[in-house]
């Protein structure tokens, strides 16, 4: 009788060890299936962040530009620039008419014993896309518009400057005045700079008189330079607002980047496409354009039908 005690207990133990392998086994393969679904949870929420942080940026307004010689009409044209020598303007250089592009009119109003009044006009358009790597295109613009307004307060022998802003003109916009000696004669100058959208508008205007002629007071100088771009900007708002870019996903940098300029263009290190255009548009290439500052807003020489009899 007391034999049989350790004998059941031997007995019992036994047939336990079956029981606790195979719950053993029950809860191994719980904890794995455990494993194996946090892994696909973490999976996809890594693969759903990786998709949600795709950069993407707004798409530029402004697909392309007008033709900058036809962007002021030919009645303000001959307002300003009276007798000018072509007054369908001289168009700047550029590979690329939709990235960039300037105009130029100049001329010498002959007013005989009176003397003669000269006047150089130009316009410049640069067009920025959106990019994912470099930003909007507006952005880009407004970048390039600071770099445009500090390169006109910069004009070398400048003299009276003043820079104030302008309502009522695209989304940015400043006027910069100054006067400056050259070819012996008093010049007046005004630039106004403009963004509108993705596009920055650059407007340049100067005049003086010769052999006794009254030269343009600064007044009308700045005046006709805020005409000239109100009607620039209005004829960028005439291309449409059919965007540049969509999304501006990575893929699209090389097409929507703008190019590295050669030109004499004033645009921006980030300047839209490669250009060997003459564009006042822009500020920081180092451009010789004419805002003002150069040698060729001014006539060679006096005529000699300008002479007092």
């Amino acid at each position: 009788m007391h034999r049989s005690a350790p004998r059941l207990s031997r007995i019992l133990l036994c047939a336990a060890v079956p029981v606790m392998l195979v719950a053993a086994g029950c809860s191994s393969d719980s904890d794995d299936a455990k494993e194996k679904s946090a892994g696909s949870t973490a999976a996809s929420g890594s693969s759903s962040a990786t998709a949600s942080a795709s950069p993407t940026v707004e798409p530029a307004k402004f697909a392309g530009l007008p033709d900058p010689c036809k962007a002021i009409s030919a009645k303000t044209i001959k307002k300003l620039v009276p007798s000018a020598k072509k007054a369908a303007g001289t168009a700047g250089k550029s590979n690329d008419d939709d990235a960039r592009g300037s105009c130029s009119w100049n001329g010498l109003d002959d007013k005989g014993v009176k003397g003669s009044v000269y006047h150089w006009l130009d316009v410049g358009l640069v067009r920025y896309e959106s990019d994912a790597a470099l930003g909007s295109g507006a952005d880009r613009a407004s970048t390039d518009y600071t770099k445009a307004v500090t390169k006109a307060q910069g004009a070398e022998g400048a003299k009276n400057l003043k820079t104030t802003p302008v309502s009522g003109i695209g989304d940015q916009a400043s006027a910069i005045t100054y006067t400056l000696n050259k070819t012996s004669e008093d010049f007046t100058y005004a630039a106004v700079v403009v963004r509108t959208g993705n596009v920055v508008v650059s407007v340049n205007y100067n005049g003086t008189g010769y052999a006794g002629a009254k030269a343009p007071s600064a007044a009308d100088i700045l005046a006709g330079a805020q005409t000239a771009a109100k009607e620039a900007v209005a004829a960028v708002g005439g291309t449409g607002g059919g965007t540049a870019s969509g999304s501006a996903s990575p893929s699209a940098t090389t097409s929507a980047s703008p190019k590295t300029s050669s030109s004499k263009s004033t645009g921006a290190s980030d300047s839209p496409k490669t250009s060997s255009s003459k564009s006042t548009g822009s500020a920081d290439s180092g451009s010789d354009a004419d805002s003002g500052a150069t040698a060729k807003s001014t006539p060679k020489a006096t005529p000699k039908a300008t002479k007092k009899s």
